[in-house]
């Protein structure tokens, strides 16, 4: 059945438009009563690091993915970059910026260096890997048609879908025929799905670093529901690529989402955004 309701605070940051989380259960989203204190949700999180775009062993049980690495065969020569397939190339107005800068950059050059990543492509679509808190993994497939669009599609054993589709985002979970929605204004990273985005005007920008090739900006969405969530995009200056994003949502949850596989080529089937408001699971 669909249900009307408050966003959860899981939830508003489990989109990923959105994506955030707490604990996760059997399935990447743990939607808690909205009443539930946030002090007694866990003790403090661990930093989780960055991944690697594809790591090794993807999609297998983590005793046989470690296993397959100690018993690898390949040469302890340095691994060749990642592949990402798609040309994560802006359209002919923004040309690329494919080289590391020999000098970290100042505030405004980081922010304009991802607002011109962000506004070169409409369309986006590829592979992402999320990591709940207590450092447990779910992976899918993400599709982007901006403005407003999004979807994540989970890999088995989880039965939950996040579909935007320009004005409401709906939680779906397959398993147990339910449909919530909500509003599109209040999750975090909605700034992402604008047909021009302009993170300073967006989003309170409160930091940025760089380490290697990686370069972190730390932004605040106070317009959430329930209160400020805290957003770390890590983009990747040698690829011209978004890597990850770790969203900490007001209750203090954390979740991170990496991606690999990134197309902004192809365009994503309309009928991947579509809501029935009516319908019944």
């Amino acid at each position: 059945m669909t249900h009307l309701s408050p966003m959860p605070a899981l939830a508003a940051a489990a989109l990923a438009l959105a994506l955030a989380a707490g604990q996760v259960s059997a399935q990447p989203l743990d939607i808690k009563p909205s009443g539930q204190p946030a002090a007694a949700a866990r003790p403090a999180q661990r930093a989780i690091p960055l991944p690697p775009i594809r790591p090794p062993g993807l999609g297998m049980p983590r005793t046989d993915a470690v296993q397959a690495t100690a018993t690898s065969s390949a040469p302890a020569a340095p691994a060749p970059a990642p592949v990402v397939t798609a040309n994560n190339e802006p359209r002919a107005a923004t040309p690329a910026k494919s080289a590391r800068p020999s000098t970290p950059l100042s505030k405004a050059e980081a922010v304009e260096r991802l607002n011109a990543y962000f506004n070169g492509f409409s369309t986006l679509q590829g592979d992402f890997i999320q990591f709940a808190a207590d450092g447990r993994r779910f992976e899918g497939k993400l599709y982007v048609l901006r403005p407003g669009k999004m979807r994540f599609e989970y890999r088995p054993p989880v039965t939950m879908e996040v579909v935007a589709d320009g004005t409401s985002v709906a939680i779906r979970d397959r398993k147990l025929a339910t449909q919530d929605l909500y509003s599109i204004g209040q999750t975090p990273l909605k700034f992402l799905l604008k047909d021009q985005i302009s993170l300073e005007r967006d989003t309170t920008v409160t930091g940025v670093s760089t380490k290697g090739d990686i370069l972190s900006l730390k932004l605040e969405d106070r317009s959430t529901l329930g209160g400020t969530s805290k957003i770390t995009l890590n983009f990747d200056l040698a690829a011209n690529t978004l890597r990850q994003w770790v969203v900490i949502d007001p209750q203090g949850y954390e979740t991170s989402v990496s991606l690999y596989n990134l197309d902004t080529q192809r365009r994503p089937d309309q009928k991947n955004f579509v809501i029935d408001y009516q319908r019944v699971l």
